[in-house]
C-alpha cells in the first residue's frame, strides 16, 4: 500500500454519500489524486442532478484538496495501449475509464474503484475500497 492513489468517479460518490469505510481510507491516505476525467463525471452528475449548486461546491471543496492529473501525449499513448487490449480481449471497457486507467498507468498509481471490468486490465494496479 502506498497513500497515494488515483480515485474513480464511484468512490468518490461514495465518499460524498458518507461510506464510512471509504471516509476512512481517504483520511489514512497520504495523497489522493483524481482524473480530469473523473472531475468531468462528477460535474456532469451535478449539474443534472436536482441539487447542482450544492453538489459543485462538493466538488470543488474536493478537488481543492486533491492533484487534478491531466491528460496529454503520453497519457494518448497508453490509452491507445489500453484500448488495444481490451478489444484483443474481447472485454469493452467504457471510453472514460479507458482514460482513468491509462492515466494510472502513467503515474504508476493504484486506481481505487469499485468497478470490475478494470480487472481485464493487465497494466492497472487496483484497489477496492
Amino acid at each position: 500500500m502506498t497513500g497515494r492513489y488515483l480515485l474513480d468517479t464511484n468512490i468518490v460518490i461514495g465518499i460524498f454519500n458518507g461510506d464510512a469505510l471509504l471516509q476512512r481510507r481517504l483520511a489514512n491516505s497520504t495523497e489522493v489524486f483524481l482524473s480530469i476525467v473523473v472531475l468531468g463525471e462528477l460535474l456532469y452528475g451535478a449539474l443534472k442532478s436536482s441539487r447542482a449548486a450544492e453538489n459543485l461546491a462538493r466538488i470543488e471543496q474536493f478537488a481543492i484538496s486533491t492533484t487534478i492529473l491531466d491528460c496529454d501525449s503520453e497519457t494518448a499513448y497508453r490509452y491507445g495501449a489500453l484500448k488495444a487490449e481490451s478489444r484483443r480481449r474481447g472485454v469493452p471497457i467504457p471510453e472514460n475509464d479507458l482514460w482513468i486507467a491509462a492515466l494510472a498507468n502513467q503515474h504508476d498509481l493504484p486506481l481505487v474503484t469499485r468497478d470490475h471490468h478494470f480487472s481485464t486490465l493487465s497494466e492497472i494496479r487496483l484497489e477496492s475500497w
